[in-house]
């Protein structure tokens, strides 16, 4: 179990490079949990008591309106960490985690990592990194959100994909309701968005596959701001 713990701790990009001697810190405090997907793994309001990593599966963060809608933050897939900022600050999570995949995660307990922290500068000063990458993309989101129309974003959403997957002909890696969500919007107005792009030439769809036929025009379109 200890060799599991270290092989999948070495795969957390939070933790890539650190000696052996250090991820071996890690893996005393580290617990391997299997999670059937659709579990919530923590809500809105809940003390953050532990932090997260995904070994294998996805994990979406959410927050809830009172009319029951929800709004997709993040997607979290292999390799990621999640939730140690309030793990951290030692607060309340400020949103709600669901596993979307049957899913294999790090839990990693605030107490323990704090310490480890105290002892290496070095495990700090990266943690420091990853938090700073997530607000920019936290701050790239909202301008996505308040600033383009749904076409655009969902353009952005695919050169994302693109990037990711390393290809141009690619698998939407979530159900079409939960990519609306993550877009901020629904999914009536997401398919009018995806027949919008195919209609201009720039995609093909078929059913979770689409193919990118004009990677320069999704571009071009994803950077307009009206």
């Amino acid at each position: 179990m200890e060799q599991d713990k270290l092989a999948a701790l070495a795969r957390v990009r939070l933790f890539e490079g650190l000696p052996k001697a250090q991820l071996a810190t890690l893996a005393e405090i580290a617990q391997l949990k299997r999670v059937a997907a659709g579990q919530i793994l923590f809500e809105a309001g809940q003390p953050g008591t532990h932090f997260y990593a995904v070994v294998s599966g996805k994990v979406r963060i959410y927050r809830s309106a009172p009319s029951g809608k929800e709004q997709v933050l993040h997607v979290f897939g292999a390799g990621e960490a999640f939730a140690e900022v309030p793990v951290f600050e030692g607060k309340t999570y400020p949103a709600s985690a669901q596993t979307l995949d049957d899913s294999v995660l790090l839990t990693i307990p605030r107490k323990g990592f704090v310490e480890v922290l105290r002892r290496d500068p070095e495990l700090a000063l990266g943690v420091m990194a990853l938090l700073s990458a997530r607000l920019r993309g936290f701050v790239g989101q909202i301008a996505q959100l308040s600033l383009k129309e749904v076409p655009e974003r969902l353009a952005g959403y695919l050169l994302l994909l693109r990037a990711a997957q390393h290809t141009d002909e690619l698998v939407l890696d979530l159900p079409k309701g939960q990519i609306a969500a993550y877009l901020g919007t629904i999914p009536e107005t997401l398919s009018r968005a995806f027949k919008k792009l195919s209609d201009q030439g720039l995609i093909e769809t078929s059913g979770p596959s689409v193919r990118l036929l004009d990677p320069e025009g999704l571009a071009a379109l994803a950077e307009a701001v009206r």
